[in-house]
């Protein structure tokens, strides 16, 4: 039932932004990645080529992409870029990571050594970014050899945690403004207001991805992210997934938000892998059964996902980062940031 839908989403599935390199087709990407990983079966490989194919230049260009632009999130489709150069051995792939690798050589940092989100978002850590940059910044390192790169990664993240994490909750802020300047962001702290489920999942599958290309260089991480794990695992609510605001559940207007969820799962079972946490009862069972319906015109959707939310103005619109903020934006069915993370914990589960 779930590789039938995944396979029918993978052969309708339209480019997020035209064709253009970005994050939301990535996450398609990692999805189709995970399954051929965990199955072997060509059909998502297949898939795998005939979306990535068209947007890689032989000279490992990138349809759409701007260095300059240094937006993080166009990283993250790097990881496949590797996955696919460790299969074929095409140069092209491995030409395309390196010229995402160079961005990351010259993206601008916060004064605590932090990449900058984007360079239209200075002096801001997002948890976004985290999982956007860092796992391809470290197989792309372990890949040329570059062992500086992989230790700097990995300090860029215990700065990030120790920054936006809050002790009160056990839970992480959404973002940071180090300058103090955003109309978003608390004067006195930098942070936002509320804990974004989304945000902290970004985080969380971060984390374990690290752990499992690190090993033992892991260590300095480790505690936090278990504690993490801990944390996520005994705020899953009474229909087995999470709160969109995460920590409200009488919050009114909050719901059952199915990306995080998904995202979460991700976490709670390579987390499980790693030794890092145990999996609670019946999560990947729960959350499939939630968040699967059956689609107009026959099939399945993923249903209730947080369309998109972010921080600072966007289309007329000031985005605040508060717990009713994260409330107002659009729920919707079968978008990639909700059904690449249902892929990819899925997988686990094919072995």
């Amino acid at each position: 039932m779930l590789a039938d839908y995944f396979d029918d989403y993978a052969r309708r599935y339209q480019p997020y932004k035209g064709g253009s390199w970005c994050y939301e087709d990535g996450l398609l990407y990692r999805g189709l990645e995970a399954w051929h990983h965990q199955t072997g079966e060509a059909r998502w490989l297949d898939h795998l080529r005939r979306l990535t194919d068209p947007q890689i230049g032989q000279d490992g260009s990138l349809k759409g992409y701007g260095l300059s632009d240094y937006n993080i999130d166009n990283i993250l489709p790097g990881r496949t870029l590797l996955y696919l150069h460790g299969l074929t051995g095409d140069s092209h792939y491995m030409k395309a990571a390196d010229l995402l690798a160079r961005q990351l050589q010259t993206q601008p940092r916060t004064q605590s050594g932090v990449y900058w989100h984007k360079l239209r978002y200075p002096w801001q850590i997002w948890l976004d970014g985290l999982y956007m940059g860092q796992p391809f910044r470290i197989a792309h390192a372990q890949a040329r050899g570059d062992a500086g790169g992989v230790s700097d990664s990995l300090a860029q993240l215990d700065t990030a945690l120790e920054t936006l994490r809050d002790p009160a909750s056990g839970l992480y802020w959404h973002a940071y403004d180090e300058a103090r300047e955003q109309p978003w962001a608390d004067p006195a702290t930098g942070f936002n207001r509320a804990f974004w489920a989304r945000a902290i999942g970004w985080l969380a599958m971060a984390l374990v991805d690290v752990a499992d290309l690190v090993g033992d260089d892991f260590a300095p991480l480790r505690d936090r992210t278990i504690t993490l794990l801990d944390r996520i695992a005994a705020l899953r609510t009474a229909d087995g997934i999470w709160w969109q605001v995460m920590d409200q559940p009488d919050l009114d207007g909050n719901y059952s938000e199915t990306s995080a969820s998904a995202m979460f799962t991700y976490a709670l079972l390579r987390g499980a892998d790693l030794g890092l946490n145990v999996v609670p009862d019946g999560l990947v069972t729960t959350l499939v059964t939630r968040c699967l319906r059956p689609r107009a015109g026959g099939g399945q959707e993923m249903v209730d996902i947080c369309e998109v939310a972010g921080l600072g103005w966007y289309e007329n619109r000031f985005r605040d980062g508060s717990a009713a903020y994260y409330l107002t934006e659009a729920r919707v069915a079968d978008d990639i940031k909700g059904v690449g993370p249902l892929m990819m914990a899925t997988a686990l589960m094919q072995r």
